[in-house]
């Protein structure tokens, strides 16, 4: 793989689904994560933004068959740092990933220019329970469902639910559901 060329003495992890990235996350000397966002276990962007949440000093590259020009921006407003076409070439990769472990990227403060950027800003401040509590309510799950998922009591998922309702602006879940949809979170891509 290019990393082993970037950094050779470098400790790869592959992980097969994204709850298997998310425990890999958890590694005290992870130094940057790379993302396919057709990963089994997620939804558009909602590997990025769910890993960012979790750990969000550690840079985050998208390598995607996606468009581009589309898929770039959307991955950067959920913290990921930069984007790699899966159709690129090895040396192109190589200094993607290069530039991740440097620092050499923008920081990944989201800029809010509009309605999406300004919601996907909020998504992105979600703690990473409050984000499985709103990916729950995305795949129509009641908090019940949420609860049992997440193994805690559904008194606490309804905390959770109102101040994920709370820091998205929004007055229920049908609402909160509609704009993280629109952001992609919902969408397979």
């Amino acid at each position: 793989m290019a990393a082993g060329n970037v950094a050779p003495d470098a400790h790869i992890v592959e992980a097969a689904t994204l709850d298997r990235a998310v425990a890999a996350s958890a590694a005290s000397d992870l130094l940057l994560i790379l993302l396919d966002l057709k990963m089994p276990g997620s939804a558009g962007f909602s590997g990025v933004a769910l890993l960012h949440a979790e750990r969000p000093s550690v840079p985050i590259l998208v390598v995607s068959s996606a468009e581009a020009q589309v898929a770039a921006p959307e991955a950067r407003r959920y913290g990921a740092v930069g984007f790699i076409g899966k159709d690129q070439d090895l040396s192109v990769i190589e200094d993607a990933i290069a530039a991740a472990l440097a620092g050499d990227h923008p920081a990944p403060a989201i800029l809010i220019h509009d309605e999406i950027d300004a919601m996907a800003g909020k998504v992105a401040s979600l703690t990473p329970t409050q984000l499985r509590v709103l990916l729950g309510v995305l795949d129509g799950q009641l908090n019940k469902q949420i609860a049992w998922e997440l193994g805690v009591a559904e008194s606490t998922i309804k905390s959770h639910m109102t101040t994920v309702l709370a820091k998205l602006g929004v007055q229920n879940r049908t609402q909160a559901a509609l704009a993280a949809r629109a952001l992609g979170l919902g969408a397979d891509r």
